[in-house]
């Protein structure tokens, strides 16, 4: 029985031990002895944790001890007798192209021995695990990716230590050629190499230099495109140059600036970590800009040459081509926005490292976006609406909130509405398809208008019907006078009565000034053949003796 109990007592151990050992395999690689080994006495060759790795081979590679630096790379793919020499060689190229092309987050760069994640962060799948290599910075070269990367090694009877993975050496040589120093900084002196800020001293004069003269070439390109502009023979070209030179003076000096890059103007990393994702934005925003105006010139081009001016007296099928081209319009500015993003995310690999950290706020983010966006993409949204449904259309006359207006232009977040008084009401879109609102185009232009008069209880409607009949025939804002011509007594009251004259017009703004005409001319015809047709004050036969007299004395 004691054995059976001391079998039991044992089996979970047992059992646990060689699965304890495979999971402790998995948080690191293992590695030959002379790979991880580093001198006794070494005391700035400490690599326990992928931090401290990175900060000592920084100062060590930045006090020039390249040999000592070569403790820091895994050299297990150099031949043996190789390494002491070309380890130190490959550690100073490391050391510049790092200096040159990666802005370390060292709030980001776990100071953990297991480089565990304790929190979510931007993949929470690794939140509470141990990792045995992290990445430190993706960079093309001519199309190819190359990865700096840090990894966890471990000989037998050793502790762990993180070193640049054997990947990485075997990149050195190709990330050097492509952004070690250029060949001007051969004949820099060393003063100016000092560091003040993070930056070299002749990289904050070089930095002025360059944007001054940059600045200088987008103003003469600006100026270039203006005057080329001017002397082309079509109307529409000379508008898509004029309007595109302010965005192409950005797109010549974001390629001025690359193409000095790429000659050989190498900074440090932050500077690189700024101005090539600043390049790269400057460069594609004004390309879309520059195609975006041209577009606008060529769809100007077609509307006032295919349609002219817009308002009500035009056709439906006019108006529905215009509303269309604003359609197009948009769905050309969506496309393009989209494609910069794509472009721009994906030449900048999301800023690398530190895109990384900002994406482990990318859940907040999204939200505050959400929150602060929403009136803007309710907007868009309500704007792709009436393009694709058409409850209006650009020069449909509507009654707004007690305001007869035009449709102007139809815009991503709002509506410019043209008043019959030539002012302008600007409406958010979303607000506008919200409200109530009267389409006097919507199948048609022609309006029937009403005339509305106010007359004694004396006034003959005949007569007046027929005098109103005879002025509206000879009117030619009045269309169809067979069919929609006619005269009625709408209301009466102990005051008066009230009489509503009828007549269609071919369009609002024509209706318009059609009623006042007629309106006129009544009142002329009354005022000159009828004046006791006026309103007049009456008092009822029951008043008291009050109301006798004072209407006695107002006689």
């Amino acid at each position: 029985m004691r054995l059976a109990a001391l079998v039991l007592a044992l089996a979970p151990v047992a059992a646990a031990g060689p699965g304890g050992a495979q999971e402790a395999a998995a948080e690191w690689y293992e590695a030959p002895a002379e790979i991880v080994s580093a001198p006794q006495n070494a005391t700035d060759i400490q690599r326990r944790t992928p931090r401290e790795s990175v900060r000592n081979f920084i100062e060590v590679s930045d006090a020039g001890r390249h040999d000592a630096a070569a403790y820091f790379l895994n050299l297990s793919d150099l031949p043996q007798d190789e390494r002491a020499a070309a380890g130190a060689d490959l550690a100073r190229q490391l050391a510049i192209v790092i200096d040159r092309q990666l802005w370390i987050d060292w709030a980001s760069l776990s100071a953990r021995p297991d480089a565990m994640q304790e929190h979510g962060g931007a993949n929470s799948a690794l939140a509470g695990k141990a990792r045995r290599d992290l990445g430190l910075k993706l960079a093309q070269v001519d199309g190819q990716a190359y990865e700096i990367r840090l990894g966890r090694y471990k000989a037998e009877g050793a502790d762990p230590v993180w070193l640049f993975t054997p990947q990485t050496v075997d990149n050195i040589p190709v990330l050097y050629r492509a952004f070690g120093p250029a060949w001007f900084e051969r004949h820099i002196p060393d003063q100016l190499t000092q560091r003040v800020a993070g930056l070299r001293l002749w990289e904050w004069i070089l930095l002025p230099l360059m944007l001054g003269a940059l600045f200088g070439l987008g103003w003469a390109a600006q100026r270039l495109v203006g005057f080329v502009g001017a002397r082309l023979p079509k109307s529409y070209l000379r508008q898509a140059m004029e309007r595109s030179r302010v965005p192409m003076g950005l797109v010549v000096v974001a390629i001025a600036a690359q193409f000095m890059l790429e000659l050989g103007v190498s900074f440090s990393g932050p500077a690189t970590t700024i101005l090539r994702p600043f390049l790269l934005i400057v460069m594609v925003s004004g390309i879309g800009l520059t195609a975006l105006r041209v577009v606008d010139a060529i769809l100007d081009r077609i509307t006032l040459r295919v349609i002219g001016d817009i308002d009500d007296t035009r056709s439906l099928d006019e108006r529905e081509l215009y509303t269309s081209i604003y359609a197009v319009r948009r769905i050309i500015v969506l496309l393009m926005v989209g494609i910069a993003i794509i472009v721009v995310l994906s030449r900048l690999n999301l800023f690398d490292t530190l895109g990384m950290s900002l994406l482990a706020s990318a859940g907040l983010l999204t939200v505050l976006l959400g929150i602060a966006g929403q009136a803007v993409l309710g907007n868009i949204m309500a704007s792709l609406q009436i393009a694709l449904a058409k409850p209006i259309r650009i020069g449909d006359s509507i009654l707004f909130e007690d305001d007869w207006a035009y449709v102007e232009s139809i815009f991503y977040t709002f509506l410019r509405l043209r008043t019959w008084d030539e002012r302008r009401i600007i409406v958010p879109v979303k607000y506008f398809v919200s409200q109530p609102f009267e389409n006097w185009s919507v199948t048609d232009a022609r309006i029937l208008k009403t005339i509305t008069l106010f007359l004694d209880h004396k006034a003959d409607i005949d007569t007046l019907r027929e005098v109103f009949f005879d002025l509206a025939k000879q009117d030619e804002g009045v269309i169809e006078p067979e069919e929609h011509l006619f005269a009625a007594v709408t209301d009466h009251t102990a005051h008066g009565q009230e009489m509503s004259f009828y007549a269609m017009s071919p369009d609002p703004s024509t209706g318009w000034s059609t009623a006042m005409r007629l309106r006129e001319k009544l009142l002329a015809h009354i005022r000159e053949n009828h004046p006791d047709w006026w309103p007049q004050e009456r008092f009822l036969s029951g008043a008291g003796e009050g109301s006798r007299k004072a209407a006695a004395a107002a006689d």
